[in-house]
């Protein structure tokens, strides 16, 4: 009788094994399915969409800050949003414009627009994100890290119909404080950059303006002449963005295949650059925040300081006749 027992009980034993692995060989491929239809970005940590800010807009710890000219603010923004443009975070100590303020400037600042050193920013913008990215990146270097940008900027908020208002906000001043020591980690000097340019570095170099201003053909505003840093390569910031749709970051997928062929490591030194630091930033955003590139760097300076460094190394393949 007992050997009837065993008998079965190894019967059983061995379909049950049949069945499992069977689900072994199926499962994983449902789950990598499902995986990669709903593969969300690498973190969404400084990223909100406008139906979250909906939930949270009013609290006690979230400051809103709509990124724009002081013009455009009074147009119509997010009730309770405080109001600052490029000038405000720019340092003035330079003998060229778009430079990154000083701790002192930023601290200021926010204390004179009733932002405190706990609150969590929200910054939007109204031109996909960019200057929104600029902000987060002077913050970030500055050791500042509670800061998240509206994804679609004010249009999504409009058509989550959110309200706009053209009353100015009233604010009590706070005393606001950057953390004591910071990395910088998203930084990189003129001279850290020549050495990227002058030596055999496997560094990769995106210049994420437009073809016009790469190519030389165009010289904008502030720039001593036109061309790029040489050994870099193009890829418009705005690339990344549904920029005549929705103003939203593009989905994971086709960001990552956007720049998979051109960076091969995530782990390589990518450094961007464009015109004064601002669409860089934003593309110094997305690798990080979005995609998980570790070792990224954004060129204050960029093409606006550089040229104006005779001896520095340039490359053209246009006359300049856009000015």
């Amino acid at each position: 009788m007992n050997w009837k027992i065993n008998v079965l009980i190894a019967i059983c034993v061995m379909l049950f094994s049949c069945n499992s692995k069977e689900k072994k060989s199926t499962i994983p491929q449902q789950v990598d399915k499902v995986i990669e239809e709903k593969r969300t970005y690498f973190n969404t940590k400084h990223i909100i969409e406008a139906n979250e800010l909906k939930i949270i807009i009013g609290s006690a710890n979230v400051k809103v800050v709509h990124f724009s000219r002081p013009a455009k603010y009074k147009e119509g923004h997010i009730a309770g949003s405080v109001n600052i443009w490029r000038t405000d975070i720019e340092a003035t100590s330079y003998p060229y414009k778009g430079m990154m303020s000083t701790k002192e400037q930023l601290e200021t600042l926010f204390s004179r627009l009733g932002i405190n050193t706990d609150d969590t920013l929200i910054i939007y913008d109204a031109v996909a994100s960019c200057d929104a990215a600029r902000l987060w990146w002077v913050l970030d270097n500055y050791g500042f890290k509670n800061v998240r940008i509206l994804n679609g900027g004010i249009d999504a908020w409009v058509n989550e119909e959110g309200k706009l208002t053209t009353n100015e906000t009233i604010v009590e001043t706070t005393n606001f404080v950057l953390p004591k020591e910071y990395a910088g980690s998203l930084y990189i000097t003129k001279e850290e950059m020549l050495h990227e340019v002058s030596g055999n570095s496997a560094s990769v170099i995106l210049d994420t303006r437009t073809t016009d201003e790469f190519t030389g053909k165009r010289q904008k505003k502030g720039a001593k002449s036109g061309g790029r840093i040489p050994s870099s390569r193009l890829m418009d910031w705005a690339n990344c963005m549904n920029y005549n749709g929705d103003k939203k970051f593009k989905e994971y997928t086709k960001l990552a295949a956007m720049y998979e062929s051109i960076i091969s490591d995530k782990d390589q030194l990518v450094i961007s650059y464009c015109h004064s630091g601002v669409r860089s930033a934003h593309t110094a955003f997305v690798l990080t925040e979005l995609l998980g590139y570790k070792n990224v760097k954004n060129y204050d300076g960029s093409w606006t300081e550089w040229s104006h460094f005779e001896d520095y190394p340039k490359e053209k393949d246009s006359i300049t006749t856009l000015l």
